[in-house]
């Protein structure tokens, strides 16, 4: 227990620190510019969809609707699989809690394995794909612009999507990360990963073989990848976990080959591989020979665990607990609240499949609202409805979920 107080204080700050930059890219980068610079069937829009999709705080689950606006706003497949591959697998919340765990070498050679990852699965589909990018479909939302607000409301907006909706997505799978690194540090013997010692690809194929079916976000997999480099496993085999675990599984795979093809399916799924055991190999073979040292900082960490953490620690600490606790539990209280509330007559109610995340249902909101009859739509995330008003036909509603990766019932 008290090694994992001791990770969520090495934490906390970081991650706070992080969840608020999220939150200022998301409010203040103009979203509706990305398909300007992913559009072209060529190399640049594959380097621009990595670039962007680097910094972005998207999980595997929440990227793929956004990809998939991407597409439907005239990205090319090339750059679509660039955005997939590049954004799960980090973002400037996961870079900075990188940091505080585990080092400038890892925070630096995590963006970059992501990019390079990204730029050649990218490269890869564009080669092999000779379709012409999906036409773009502007659409005109009734919504209020976001210029037009004022700075003060998207300071608020700032605040709100950091510490609300974020905490809301992330934090379920940061409270696992964290029970999982407790569970690793008092069950597996210490050194339990020397059995692997010589045969460094055989571990970094267990870690793949435990990574890719499951679900973990890029700052949930830090503290397991922590937990598992203190019983023994390799910094090359951490990293394989740190890009394979947030950037593929079951659902993202499903939805990849839905609406992208079975062969875009297998050059994303190899490209994630390939990457993430070649990246495994360099980091080992550094340091194997000595030219940089990615355990020095968690030796640093082991060296000190025993000493007290400052009181800027804890107070961050108990800062990221209310935070958690309103968006796991007070927010999912009223949500639970306000779907007992009488529903209007003229409103039609469908079932979401697919939906993971607030980025989820932001998407859904947006694809209904986008239908030509709707009047308003909301969807909400516990209970996967949707509530429409308008003229709109189920097929149209249905059409419209499905371009995003989802299945409205």
């Amino acid at each position: 227990m008290h090694e994992i107080l001791h990770l969520i204080n090495e934490m906390s700050p970081y991650l706070l620190l992080g969840f608020l930059l999220a939150g200022i890219m998301h409010v203040f980068l103009p979203q509706k510019y990305y398909g300007r610079f992913l559009g072209r069937h060529n190399f640049k829009s594959v380097v621009n969809a990595a670039l962007f999709g680097i910094p972005l705080p998207l999980c595997s689950c929440g990227v793929i609707p956004t990809a998939m606006s991407l597409r439907k706003e005239g990205a090319s497949k090339g750059a679509t699989v660039s955005f997939l591959i590049a954004t799960p697998q980090t973002g400037v919340d996961s870079i900075i809690a990188t940091y505080s765990l585990m080092g400038i070498p890892f925070a630096i050679i995590r963006p970059i394995a992501a990019l390079v990852t990204s730029l050649f699965g990218g490269a890869i589909v564009n080669l092999s794909d000779k379709d012409s990018p999906a036409e773009a479909e502007h659409v005109q939302c009734e919504c209020v612009s976001e210029s037009k607000k004022s700075f003060l409301s998207r300071c608020v907006d700032v605040l709100k999507y950091a510490y609300v909706e974020m905490m809301g997505d992330i934090g379920k799978w940061l409270v696992i990360g964290l029970f999982i690194a407790g569970l690793i540090t008092i069950l597996v013997p210490d050194g339990w990963f020397t059995i692997f010692q010589g045969n460094t690809l055989a571990s970094m194929l267990l870690v793949l073989a435990i990574a890719m079916p499951m679900y973990v976000c890029a700052t949930g997999s830090i503290p397991i990848a922590v937990a598992l480099m203190m019983k023994g496993l390799t910094p090359g085999a951490a990293l394989v976990l740190l890009m394979a675990g947030p950037a593929c599984n079951f659902a993202s795979m499903i939805v990849v080959r839905k609406v992208l093809g079975m062969k875009t399916t297998l050059v994303y799924m190899l490209s994630i591989v390939i990457g993430a055991i070649g990246f495994g190999c360099l980091i080992d073979y550094l340091q194997f020979t000595g030219s940089i040292d990615f355990l020095s900082h968690l030796s640093a960490e082991q060296r000190c665990c025993h000493e007290p953490s400052s009181w800027f620690a804890w107070t961050c600490t108990a800062a990221l607990a209310l935070f958690l606790i309103n968006a796991l539990v007070i927010s999912k209280f009223k949500n639970n609240r306000a779907d007992k509330t009488p529903t209007k007559m003229t409103e039609q109610i469908y079932h979401i499949e697919g939906m993971n995340c607030n980025h989820c249902r932001m998407s859904a909101e947006k694809a209904l609202q986008s239908v030509e009859g709707v009047t308003s739509a909301s969807v909400d995330l516990a209970s996967k409805e949707a509530h429409v008003e308008g003229t709109a036909s189920k097929e149209a509603l249905a059409k419209a979920i499905s371009d995003i990766g989802f299945t409205l019932i």
